[in-house]
Order: C-alpha cells, then sequence, then structure tokens
C-alpha cells in the first residue's frame, strides 16, 4: 500500500458499473488507475464527473493483481467552473437525454459532463425515443456544483398540473379530497388524485377531520417541485 497522496482528472466514468478512470502522473509517467465509485467518499456514482480534479491514495486492489485509487476527494471542474460561469450570463445549454440505471440524465454536449435530469412530480418522463437526441436545458443549484442538475425548458406536464396552473392564475378554488390524517398534518388529493398536498395542523385552524372528507382550497403558490394550498371551509 501507498501512503503518498496522488492528484488526477477523471477522464471516463462508467455508470451501470460504478468506477471511474482517474489519468495522474506519477514521476514523468502518464499513468491511469480505476476506482469504485459512491463508496468511501460518501457521494453518489451520478456526482462524480468527467474532468472531475480528485485526490486519492493507492492500493492493491481485491484481487491483489493490480492497483486501485481509494480515499477519491473532490477537489474542482475546471470543465464545470465555466458552464457555471456561462449559467449566470445565459443558462441555457445543449446535451443529450441519457438513461442509465433507471435514471435520466442530460450530457452537455462541448464538456460531456452528465447531470442528473430533474422532474417535476406532475411531469411525464421523456419517451424513449427522445434518448440521445439534443435538447435544451437549464442548469439548478449552480451555486451547489455538487448538488447541480438539469431542468428541460420543453416539458410535458399532466393534465392536472396544467388544471392546477389555471386554478392558480385565476384564483379559483377547488376540492380536496382527504386521504389521511396524521398528528401534525392532513393529506390532500386535487384534481382527481392527480396531485397531492398537504396541511400542517400546527398553522391551520381545522375542525377534526377524516379520510374522504372534503375542503374547499386555493391554490396559494404552484410551482413545477411544489404545491401549496389554504383550506376555505370544510364542504359537508
Amino acid at each position: 500500500m501507498e501512503e503518498t497522496v496522488f492528484k488526477g482528472v477523471i477522464t471516463y466514468i462508467n455508470f451501470e458499473k460504478n468506477f471511474a478512470t482517474i489519468e495522474y502522473h506519477k514521476g514523468a509517467k502518464l499513468k491511469s488507475v480505476n476506482c469504485k465509485t459512491g463508496q468511501e467518499s460518501g457521494r453518489k456514482t451520478s456526482h462524480f464527473r468527467v474532468g472531475d480534479t480528485v485526490s486519492f491514495r493507492l492500493k492493491l486492489s481485491d484481487r491483489g493483481d493490480k492497483q486501485t485509487a481509494y480515499q477519491v476527494k473532490f477537489l474542482h471542474n475546471t470543465r464545470l467552473d465555466l458552464l457555471v460561469q456561462k449559467a449566470a450570463i445565459e443558462n441555457r445549454f445543449a446535451g443529450y437525454l441519457k438513461k442509465l440505471d433507471g435514471s435520466y440524465f442530460v450530457k452537455e454536449a462541448d464538456s460531456y459532463i452528465f447531470f442528473p435530469l430533474q422532474l417535476s412530480p406532475w411531469e411525464k418522463p421523456p419517451v424513449e425515443t427522445a434518448e440521445n437526441e439534443l435538447i435544451s436545458f437549464r442548469l439548478l443549484h449552480t451555486d451547489h456544483p455538487n448538488s447541480m442538475v438539469a431542468e428541460l425548458f420543453s416539458h410535458n406536464f399532466s393534465a392536472a398540473y396544467k388544471k392546477a396552473l389555471q386554478h392558480y392564475k385565476n384564483e379559483i378554488s377547488t376540492e380536496a379530497v382527504v386521504s389521511r390524517v396524521s398528528p401534525h398534518a392532513v393529506y390532500l388529493n386535487l384534481f382527481d388524485g392527480g396531485m397531492q398536498a398537504k396541511l400542517s395542523l400546527s398553522k391551520t385552524s381545522l375542525p377534526q377531520l377524516a379520510p374522504g372528507d372534503i375542503l374547499q382550497v386555493m391554490i396559494s403558490y404552484l410551482a413545477p417541485d411544489k404545491l401549496v394550498v389554504k383550506p376555505l371551509e370544510q364542504v359537508k
């Protein structure tokens, strides 16, 4: 085992087999070594990206036939930094949809960096025929590089979300059916079960409710990732 701490750049990631390849210099020689992803570092596989500069140590693999990298720690990513700078000016990028282990990613066209695709709870996932097609996306959470995700410019929202958006914009109330009651909250189904919301009992003065009861509510906030409602009255 070598205790020397090396520094290198991730040049390849295999998401299916959970390993990455790091290129580094040892003396005057350029070498490469593989590492497992999402283990000692505590980071998920998708959080390692091509272009990541990392520090690591070397040891023999479990089979003892070659060296492997361990204690891999993210330092910085120049390609990612450039994308963040661009996003501050114009947050619009081109990339390719990819599906890996059942999850969607977007591969930025120039840097080849993969970003997890963030979908709304009320957004239909991309169709299989859209995979590997060039699409437009924006980056979210650019102030936290390890949490950055992609969001599509073109959404395919459910009929329930579209109806909720009409109610929100026009300030129209709607019926909500109580699905569950806990000591702290009331859980609601809206638009024939197409959307769900929660009312905190500590912030409202609701009468005693049971599953199946109907409330008249107003949507006070609606975004692709959040729905907030306020009760108007209980419907008998």
